[in-house]
């Protein structure tokens, strides 16, 4: 892990060859500082199902001016980062883009939406789905902010009690070595038990292994399931990791991922609660589609 002291200029120095896309995690990392996303956030259901994240089927009112330069933004710093795979994405500096459902696509992981988007727009879908993916992290932060307390009690399930993604990472904290699922979208925590696998459920301990690399620390491990052969990397910590590093610790920790995948693990794609939300637009007075301004 990157530590407390780490930023992303210590991951750029590790890294250089990842310069272009942290220029793009910057922007995203700071966005989701600003209060503005907090306006957004719906009210919590008045009762909480300990099976269905607190997004799912809601109604998100948003301030469309605001999420399209949002979203203006992130393309144009994705565009002008320097990645040779994001060249295309250029042609969407000029386009005519229904920002309210890119925005939807991001929040609801709909990759089908977005495949479709790529093909309209005649640009690459890989690079599009990765910075798609990343359009809704400061809503969903600011989700985490404000509906935390109002998690199910007893949650269980493997995927995030707000937004239904699996887990970045586990936390075990303190001396007691509690166990804490961190979100890889909202960055939201819940507990967790030790010996079940996140993404299948089994708490069979023939079928939970764990695996250390030989970068890995004391504190650090790969928890994997050969039942469904998912995994999902394990740090011991005494505080919480802040949100808004979650997806660097996530970063600056791949190696933990490529050694995973060469035992032949990986995580699941996708999320693991499809979230159905509705968008309502608040009126503006120009048009719901507008063209990128260089």
């Amino acid at each position: 892990m990157i530590g407390s002291g780490g930023n992303l200029e210590d991951l750029g120095r590790t890294h250089p060859e990842w310069k272009p896309w942290l220029t793009v995690i910057d922007a995203v990392v700071r966005e989701t500082e600003s209060a503005k996303w907090d306006s957004f956030v719906p009210d919590p259901a008045t009762t909480q199902n300990n099976k269905v994240p607190m997004l799912a089927g809601a109604a998100i009112t948003l301030e469309s001016d605001y999420v399209g330069g949002w979203i203006q933004r992130l393309i144009r710093v994705a565009a002008q980062s320097g990645a040779p795979r994001m060249t295309t994405i250029k042609r969407m500096m000029t386009a005519h883009i229904d920002e309210s459902a890119l925005f939807r696509a991001s929040l609801c992981y709909d990759t089908e939406q977005i495949v479709r988007v790529a093909t309209g727009l005649n640009v690459e879908n890989d690079p599009l789905q990765a910075i798609a993916a990343l359009i809704a992290t400061p809503f969903l932060h600011a989700c985490n902010r404000h509906l935390s307390t109002a998690q199910a009690p007893g949650w269980t399930e493997g995927y995030c009690p707000i937004c239904g993604g699996w887990p970045a990472f586990a936390e075990m904290r303190g001396i007691d070595r509690s166990r804490y699922s961190r979100c890889g979208r909202c960055a939201a925590e819940w507990p967790v038990h030790c010996l079940c696998c996140p993404y299948c459920g089994t708490t069979d301990h023939n079928e939970l292994i764990s695996l250390r690399p030989e970068s890995a620390t004391s504190t650090q491990m790969i928890d994997a399931c050969k039942r469904c052969l998912g995994y999902i990397k394990t740090f011991t910590t005494l505080q919480p990791t802040p949100p808004a590093r979650i997806i660097l610790e996530d970063l600056a920790t791949v190696e933990f991922d490529v050694a995973a995948f060469e035992q032949g693990y990986q995580r699941p794609h996708g999320t693991g609660y499809m979230i159905d939300v509705q968008i309502v637009e608040q009126e503006r007075s120009s048009a719901k589609l507008f063209s990128w301004r260089r």
